[in-house]
């Protein structure tokens, strides 16, 4: 009875207005993730806890409702040839280890701080990796533009071929998407990283798709689709850990999911009209506004455990309310440029046409 009381507690009440708002951040999530193909929860979960939702619960609910999307994306993009299943299932195995111990932490914290504990927890850990990797992202981006060449052909990094140069005897694997043998020993420390960081905060692509790259040496496209499988693997995992413990809001996993089913199919068909370092530029710009929101929430969660000086409630209201207008911003910011970059590029290809029948 007391664990039924307890879980109750963690769910929020949905009205009309909560469930229209969940919908379109489900399908803001799904149109940057179709876009930039990252998972788009570096959105989802400050979304769902602007609201009011544990952070535990809002980390938990977004695993849930996005292993069923990793599983549906993966096929597709397996049809096409973009994906390295025996690497996807090799770092999903180590990830899922990395799930389940992140997940340990997360409930370790919750029990001993309470919400407030575990809000801090899950919002500094998005300040800091969302710090790094959208100041990384938009360097890069900014790099590829003043160089001029947007169209760039990929290398492989100085470090990925030292790693596929290493021969360890007995933990040799080959996988296509590298055309290279690799020490499972270095496969098993990266995934268990992604495993953590999405048991933490609900993205392991952040991790998962550089370490690819950057480390392993696979091409962006097959990275970004074997991420798929990993994400499958380990949500799976981690969202059955969850609901054991009464965390998952089945209620907000299935609206976002509704939302993010229809968000994700047009914010593809954008990535058609724009070239790659957009993706980038659209990437950072989210990443940057969606920190500032969380990082305004970290005083309140500061205050509430007593470590900082107690706010007054104006105080805590202003921080509350101006941390939900910037995450509302960064949502539709991301919804403007996707649909302008589909619209625009609609027109150009409308006025071609009419150009080619006139000349007829």
């Amino acid at each position: 009875m007391h664990d039924a009381a307890q879980a109750a507690l963690n769910f929020i009440n949905l009205d009309v207005l909560t469930i229209a708002y969940l919908f379109i951040v489900g399908f803001v999530g799904g149109l940057v993730s179709g876009f930039i193909g990252s998972g788009g929860a570096f959105v989802l979960t400050p979304a769902m806890m602007s609201l009011g939702v544990p952070g535990l619960v809002a980390v938990a609910s977004n695993m849930c409702h996005k292993f069923p999307k990793a599983l549906i994306g993966a096929i597709k993009r397996a049809k096409y040839g973009q994906v390295d299943v025996k690497l996807g299932i090799v770092l999903g195995i180590s990830a899922e280890a990395g799930v389940l111990y992140g997940a340990h932490i997360q409930e370790s914290i919750k029990k001993a701080f309470g919400d407030a504990g575990s809000n801090l927890y899950v919002s500094v850990a998005f300040v800091v990796i969302l710090a790094v990797v959208g100041g990384f992202v938009l360097r890069d981006a900014w790099k590829t533009y003043k160089s001029g060449n947007t169209n760039e052909e990929e290398t492989v990094t100085k470090l990925a071929r030292w790693v596929q140069s290493i021969n360890i005897p007995g933990t040799m694997v080959y996988f296509k998407s590298l055309n290279a043998r690799i020490s499972v020993l270095f496969t098993i420390p990266l995934g268990f990283a992604t495993g953590m960081l999405a048991a933490t905060i609900a993205v392991g692509g952040f991790i998962g798709v550089p370490a690819m790259i950057y480390v392993l040496g696979a091409p962006s496209l097959m990275a970004s689709a074997s991420e798929l499988v990993i994400a499958f693997v380990m949500g799976l995992g981690g969202s059955f850990k969850y609901a054991m413990h009464g965390l998952v809001d089945i209620r907000l996993a299935m609206i976002i999911l509704a939302g993010s089913l229809f968000g994700i199919q047009l914010g593809a068909i954008g990535t058609t009209y724009v070239k790659p370092f957009m993706i980038k530029v659209v990437m950072g710009v989210i990443m940057v506004i969606v920190l500032f929101s969380r990082g305004l929430m970290v005083p309140v969660y500061l205050s509430q455990l007593g470590l900082i000086q107690t706010l007054n409630e104006g105080t805590v209201k202003l921080l509350k309310n101006t941390s939900f207008a910037i995450m509302a911003l960064a949502l539709l910011l991301g919804a403007f440029i996707v649909l302008r970059a589909m619209w625009q590029g609609h027109r150009a290809e409308r006025e071609l046409a009419t150009k080619e029948v006139l000349v007829r």
